[in-house]
């Protein structure tokens, strides 16, 4: 069953210069290497320093292996010392995906 996981990441608006370059790696290692069918993030036009993330998984298995994933460490590493202030994200299952 497919896994969507929507969330947003806050930082210091400052602080988005340094942590930009991070960001691309991990969206680039993930589309790369863990099994996603979509992985987006962007920083939000009217909020500076929010990032928004939409995802798109398989199944909730290849989430997991995500979260556990070689790059992942270093990116929570990054998020750390560029002051993150909020992070929320949340995973539902698609059961009747349909174009709208």
């Amino acid at each position: 069953m497919i896994v969507m996981v929507t969330g947003i990441l806050r930082f210091p608006p400052q602080n988005m210069a340094d942590v930009l370059p991070h960001l691309r790696d991990l969206v680039e290692a993930t589309r790369r290497r863990d099994g996603c069918i979509a992985y987006d993030a962007a920083e939000d036009i009217f909020e500076p320093g929010l990032i928004r993330f939409s995802e798109k998984w398989p199944d909730a298995e290849s989430l997991a292996r995500h979260l556990q994933a070689p790059h992942i460490a270093p990116w929570r590493a990054v998020c750390r010392d560029q002051g993150l202030i909020e992070r929320a994200f949340t995973a539902f299952e698609a059961r009747n995906p349909r174009e709208v």
